[in-house]
């Protein structure tokens, strides 16, 4: 078993510092099935407009993130789950004034933390 703090955990710095990235349970911990990150979006920052073929849970902690989709711009704040499907296009983009937080879940797939 592990027991731990993000903040015991390199963050992964990505975008000249305005998106962290922590993976807080992965291979490295000996999880063969899933892998959880948080992210860290400074007010402004938001993650590639993308897609893959795998799904993700998200779970917003602190902030105001606005989802972005094929089809849609939904604003979200703390305490609001988001579940995205494989091939599903997504945009992560901070619009509040403090730096938004949330929790993302996906598949291990060797290559995918």
């Amino acid at each position: 078993m592990i027991i731990s703090k993000p903040e015991k955990v390199e963050p992964i710095i990505i975008d000249d510092g305005k998106i962290e990235k922590r993976i807080l349970i992965g291979s490295k911990d000996g999880a063969k099935n899933f892998v959880m990150r948080l992210f860290k979006l400074k007010p402004g920052a938001n993650t590639p407009y993308h897609t893959h073929d795998w799904e993700h849970e998200i779970f917003v902690l602190k902030g105001k993130i606005q989802v972005v989709s094929k089809d849609n711009k939904t604003d979200v704040t703390a305490g609001t789950f988001i579940f995205v499907k494989p091939n599903e296009e997504h945009q992560f983009v901070n619009v509040g004034n403090e730096d938004a937080e949330f929790i993302c879940v996906i598949p291990y797939i060797e290559g995918n933390e």
